[in-house]
């Protein structure tokens, strides 16, 4: 099967008459009765039939319509996308992300498209990551970044990479020359965690009793920059996602965590059996080839 005879059964579907559907895909009326015969063939069943004068679909064809016309419209649009007039795409797109995506990942997506296509209309909600289940689900939400939620119904999660939690102290913290730390030595040391309504908490207490420690919460914040601000002042350290650390805040030190690491994985989360326009195509495109290479170079060469 060829994309020709699907544009060919579509037409003639949309059109029932062997006449206007040739004309409008270009061909003469024997060339495409041929493509239809060779598609009928290949299926094994009609998926038409004459009455009289006319022509309609069979039970057969009237099911492969919908999915033929959706097909050639995902098509035609990722073509679209790669010519070079896809610098005059326009239209809007509603993003939803949570904080840590918001510092830096976020913004670098949004200029890129904007620089690529500057008729683009972008607006970004930074919401807990129910909140962004909950308008995706609504319709109100184009795309959401956050982390694979409880719940998914209605939702689809795209994986973008993994992520390491680390270990952020303040530079005059005893721990704070270390290169490492393992989770048990966390036992008792006073920390500085995200609320209980975060599934990043319920992660992290996972790998506390994993680990058979219990550090000494003292403060539970909704956001993770009044948290570093807190740790930079004291001798609190706080456990959060690596790229949550501004590169230059002074006086934090980021420590790497085992046995075991805590790794989130950030992911695109879509809104199941939604055709995408394509300036949103375009956007997640743009978004994940930067997470990719944001995490490759935080990796590293080998």
């Amino acid at each position: 099967m060829e994309m020709r005879h699907l544009r060919y059964f579509v037409a003639l579907a949309d059109c029932l008459s062997f006449t206007r559907a040739a004309e409008r895909v270009h061909v003469t009326q024997s060339t495409l009765s041929h493509q239809i015969r060779q598609l009928e063939d290949e299926l094994g069943q009609p998926l038409f039939e004459r009455i009289g004068k006319k022509v309609v679909t069979t039970e057969a064809g009237e099911l492969l319509r919908g999915f033929a016309a959706r097909a050639l419209r995902e098509v035609d649009q990722g073509v679209a996308l790669l010519k070079p007039a896809a610098g005059s795409l326009t239209g809007e797109v509603r993003i939803g992300a949570t904080h840590t995506f918001n510092i830096g990942l976020i913004p670098e997506c949004v200029a890129l498209s904007l620089a690529r296509h500057p008729t683009v209309r972008i607006t970004v909600e930074e919401l807990a990551a129910e909140v962004i289940a909950a308008r995706l689900v609504a319709g109100e939400l184009d795309l959401g970044i956050s982390y694979r939620p409880a719940d998914p119904t209605g939702l689809w999660f795209e994986p973008l990479y993994n992520e390491e939690m680390v270990l952020v102290v303040s530079t005059a913290h005893p721990l704070a020359e270390r290169k490492r730390i393992r989770m048990v030595e966390l036992h008792r040391q006073a920390l500085v965690l995200l609320s209980r309504t975060f599934s990043t908490r319920t992660m992290l207490e996972e790998c506390f009793r994993a680990a058979g420690c219990e550090p000494t919460v003292v403060a539970q914040m909704s956001t993770v920059a009044p948290m570093l601000g807190l740790v930079a002042r004291t001798m609190i350290g706080s456990i959060v996602a690596i790229n949550a650390v501004p590169g230059g805040m002074p006086g934090l030190k980021v420590i790497p965590l085992e046995s075991p690491t805590p790794i989130r994985t950030p992911g695109i989360l879509w809104r199941l059996g939604e055709t995408r326009p394509a300036v949103v195509q375009s956007f997640a495109v743009i978004l994940r080839k930067t997470a990719l290479g944001n995490s490759l170079r935080r990796e590293g060469p080998g």
